[in-house]
């Protein structure tokens, strides 16, 4: 679309701002520079080499879009000082009227924001004094005026850029329970955006996880699809703290725990890209808030969030390799307070063996609703279902091992955000039903019965952030769950046996303490109660201090104790269980630095950490059976390496690194992890090229087999119009042969196309 074509929408639909990116268009009507600010915060790259329509345009506006990238601007009125700075940046700018500033809206005085942006000559200068004005106009200016930029929300439907500029420090909610400035978090949190996600073009979310964030990995049996129990993939680990199955880290949605009633683990298929805004990972113990199981990490899947008036949709085919469809549909719809949002997806593939076919229907709603100005809501559900067969390995091949998995999640949320208090009621209720059948092995008799099970997890968070004297901050809140279900093996004679049918419970309250000493650095410091109805009570302590000793970097300190409570698996259920197992326990101890350079362009940083741990449970032989005891430990040391460089408005290049070393090697946590991308922008192309490096993987413990592999994948896509993107994706360009899963090798060179509609 031309600028003149931009200017007519402007004025005939009166709205505050059009942007246009690539044949991408959208309208804004928010006052001042909040579209601006929440766009760079929810979806940087939408800005990069984009053409603006403005009715106004001052200092502040001005230097948010030259952080974005800008290419072309054009103002109904403009003032003089917006006029320079566009000016030194070099981007082409044009103007209705020429003004000295900015007058504000009673047309008495200056605007504030010109007002105090005015004696400022450069961005860098002037992003701070924008951040400080707009989080004191949304009530958050104790916890955010040391110079942050919010990540309030997720991207939009139909958004497919690539990059995701890291120049801008993030405001995450994982770590508090409220919004808060990751920089003034002393443990490290890694943010993956919706572009990210759209970029990888995967129904799962756990792929571009692996690729962006140090020190996590995940296990994958196949092209797509986990499955679970035998065989199954998806493990989750975070610095070697995870187990198989995973029950050493935590997976949220929206705040909300998410694990098996009965077994403890996340169910690795049900978190499907579709519902994703972001996604924020927690590297390191967060039991303090979140309890049992958060003792190795925490990943939080934001849902996405719509703030665009009127109706919008979405759909999308692909395919590939092994006969594998993915497809996917969705839309929302904005009328004044009211938000709705709509998702399903059918994915399904014959898979690279024989008897390894996966197939999946999903489906995922939210509806919101703003009160006010300072209460909001919202209701979401999900659901996915999905059927799963596993050959076996190599070695000793499996027949007719099938699973029939169906999970939900549905919650409520009400919240509020006042000028010095913000929290949250939070009610969710998860729900699983499972039928597996185990198989058997050529020559021996196929079993007579069919695993079947039940579970739920309900419960309700609430939770309040109180902003004090002196820049200091308490969140205090207080947890209650409950889970548990049913199992039995159901013989096609009609007989059954029952496994286990339990409900445990699980209470806490904890308090968390911020104080903020000038612009010199920050306190944290908080404790937990948490009481398990079966294993008893546990203290959690976590304290941690960030410095601000240079211009934009910050030294952290932590030390946080993570723990983690035995599931009803573990305690009732299959031979080797034992009521009498004790909390496992770790203490994770982190020094990290991480600084932006060259007005943002350039960020990096680097974590070193020490994790020791004892209770761990393992199953060893006792008076003549298998049983779960509590004799493990874990001593683990590492560090970890990110950066992102930002080359030019359409080139960025981003990578991370990690290593590990573990006293006591576990499975699926590899010793090294190291993925280095680059991505491209243009208004009609998109590209990005990445490579993955992992070695030191162990795949077996007896006999102790370790992997390595090199996989170079390559993505791209193309707007024909600004309805229709058409994308490939090419993965293990190197062909390479290698597993993750022992007795379970990975596919070589796969390749997938499709096409994306917008609406």
């Amino acid at each position: 679309m031309s600028m003149t074509s931009l200017i007519e929408l402007l004025h005939q639909g009166n709205y505050s701002c059009v942007i246009a990116q690539g044949a991408t268009v959208r309208t804004f009507t928010q006052r001042g520079v909040a579209d601006l600010y929440d766009l760079l915060h929810h979806e940087p790259d939408f800005l990069m080499n984009a053409m603006v329509a403005d009715k106004v345009i001052g200092k502040g506006a001005a230097a948010l879009m030259i952080q974005g990238g800008v290419s072309r601007v054009h103002a109904d009125v403009m003032s003089e000082p917006a006029m320079d700075l566009f000016a030194k940046a070099g981007v082409e700018a044009a103007y209705g009227r020429l003004v000295p500033h900015i007058i504000n809206r009673d047309q008495t005085d200056w605007c504030p924001l010109e007002k105090s942006c005015y004696t400022s000559e450069t961005v860098s200068e002037i992003i701070p004094l924008v951040n400080a004005f707009v989080a004191r106009i949304r009530g958050l200016s104790r916890v955010v005026v040391l110079g942050m930029m919010s990540m309030l929300g997720a991207s939009l439907f139909g958004q497919k850029s690539l990059t995701d500029t890291l120049s801008i420090p993030e405001v995450v909610v994982t770590g508090t329970r409220s919004e808060l400035d990751v920089r003034h978090l002393p443990m490290s949190v890694s943010v993956v955006s919706r572009a990210q996600i759209d970029a990888r073009q995967e129904p799962s979310l756990l792929p571009v996880l692996t690729e962006q964030v140090p020190g996590f990995f995940s296990t994958a049996r196949g092209i797509t699809g986990y499955g679970v129990s035998t065989g199954a993939a998806g493990g989750m680990s975070m610095r070697g703290i995870g187990g198989s199955p995973t029950t050493g880290m935590l997976v949220l949605i929206d705040g909300h725990p998410q694990y098996m009633g009965l077994m403890g683990h996340p169910i690795a298929d049900a978190y499907q890209s579709m519902m994703a805004g972001r996604v924020e990972v927690v590297r390191g113990p967060a039991s303090l808030l979140y309890g049992s199981n958060a003792m190795g990490g925490v990943i939080n899947i934001i849902t996405r969030h719509n703030d665009r008036k009127g109706m919008t949709g979405y759909g999308r085919a692909g395919t590939g390799t092994f006969n594998t469809n993915l497809t996917e549909a969705g839309g929302s719809y904005r009328k004044n307070r009211l938000t709705a949002l709509v998702s399903a997806s059918y994915n399904r593939t014959d898979g690279h063996r024989d008897r390894m076919a996966f197939e999946q229907y999903g489906g995922y709603g939210k509806l919101a609703y703003d009160f006010s100005k300072v209460w909001m809501a919202f209701v979401d559900v999900n659901l996915t279902h999905f059927n799963a067969s596993n050959p076996g390995t190599l070695q000793h091949p499996l027949f007719d091992n099938d699973s029939r998995i169906t999970r939900g999640m549905a919650s409520a949320s009400v919240e509020n955000c006042y000028e010095h208090a913000s929290g949250a009621v939070k009610l969710f209720y998860n729900w699983g039903r499972h039928q597996i059948d185990d198989g058997y092995v050529q020559g021996v008799q196929p079993k007579d019965y069919l695993f079947r099970s039940t579970d739920r997890m309900a419960g309700v968070s609430l939770y309040e952030t109180i902003l004090l004297w002196g820049n200091s901050g308490l969140t205090v809140g207080v947890d209650y769950m409950q889970f548990g279900g049913t199992a039995r093996n159901v013989f096609f004679s009609g007989a059954e046996t029952l496994l286990v049918d339990r409900i445990d419970h699980e209470t806490a309250g904890y308090a968390q303490w911020r104080q903020n000493i000038g612009e010199v650095m920050t306190l944290h410091a908080g404790i937990r109660y948490d009481h398990h109805s079966h294993v008893g009570d546990q203290w959690v302590p976590q304290a941690g201090t960030s410095f601000y000793l240079l211009p934009n970097g910050e030294l952290k300190l932590v030390a946080a104790k993570g723990f983690r409570n035995p599931t009803i698996r573990e305690l009732f259920m299959f031979p080797p269980q034992n009521a009498h197992l004790r909390t496992e326990t770790i203490w994770n101890y982190e020094l990290s630095w991480s600084q932006r350079l060259w007005q943002g362009r350039l960020s990096y940083g680097v974590n070193f950490f020490i994790t020791e741990g004892d209770n761990m449970i393992q199953t060893l032989m006792q008076e003549g059976r298998p049983q779960n005891v509590n004799v493990g430990t874990v001593s683990n040391r590492g560090a970890e390496l990110t950066a992102a460089y930002r080359v030019s408005r359409s080139l960025s290049l981003s990578g991370n690194y990690s290593l590990l070393r573990m006293g006591n090697p576990v499975l699926a946590a590899p010793g090294q992890k190291m993925f280095a991308g680059i991505d491209y922008v243009s208004r009609q192309w998109r590209a990005s090229t990445g490579v993955q490096h992992v070695s030191g993987l162990h795949t077996s413990m007896d006999p102790v087999v370790k992997e390595a592999f090199t996989l170079w994948n390559l993505r791209g896509s193309y707007l024909p119009t600004r309805h229709i993107e058409l994308y490939l994706k090419l993965e293990n360009l190197l062909d390479e042969i290698y597993e993750i899963n022992s007795g379970f090798p990975m596919p070589g060179m796969t390749g997938m196309g499709g096409v994306i509609f917008n609406f």
